[in-house]
């Protein structure tokens, strides 16, 4: 589903050793400087197991980085979700996941994207998906959350909760390419075939 993330931030080595210690080995994911930094952006993470979900708790604690979410079932995501919330240098929530659906270490399986108006970033988003191969509403169509499925692995969602993600730039993958686009909260969204 994604092509890549990229997160802008004012301080790159800080980042970039956030990320690194807690996920090495991204492909997906990419820090670069730039303004706004990207703020209240979740990104979930595949862990090949639970005992790698507390590692990546474990070794982000230990570095200083504040947890968002100690390691544990989250069953409200599914009956086998197990997952840890950690936030990186600019605030966004980084969680490392362990469930049936297990994509493989490092990979982004799934984000959430807070906005601001749940109607206008349903119609970007569903506008984006005739490109990109994703369909609304694979698990829950209802605020204040909605969300998206493609046919591969990776999932995303738009919440309306406080105040909405900026900064983002969000690349899908799709058998159409379709330039990059501001959604309705000035996030970069795009297709890339």
């Amino acid at each position: 589903m994604f092509e890549r993330v990229t997160l802008r931030t004012s301080d790159v080595p800080a980042a970039e050793a956030f990320y690194g210690t807690v996920l090495p080995g991204l492909e997906r994911l990419w820090i670069v400087a730039g303004s706004p930094p990207t703020a209240r952006l979740h990104l979930g993470f595949s862990a090949p197991s639970r005992a790698d979900v507390d590692e990546f708790w474990r070794i982000g604690a230990a570095a200083g980085y504040p947890s968002d979410g100690e390691p544990g079932p989250r069953p409200q995501y599914g009956p086998d979700y197990y997952g840890a919330f950690l936030l990186d240098p600019d605030g966004n929530s980084a969680e490392a996941m362990h469930n049936r659906f297990e994509r493989g270490r490092a990979e982004i399986d799934h984000l959430w994207i807070r906005v601001s108006d749940l109607g206008a970033s349903r119609a970007f988003y569903e506008a984006v998906g005739s490109s990109a191969g994703f369909a609304p509403a694979w698990t829950h169509d209802d605020p204040p959350r909605v969300g998206f499925q493609g046919d591969g692995p990776g999932s995303f969602s738009i919440v309306l909760d406080g105040q909405p993600t900026t900064g983002a730039r969000i690349a899908f993958a799709g058998a159409r390419a379709r330039d990059f686009a501001l959604d309705p909260d000035g996030n970069e969204v795009g297709v890339v075939a």
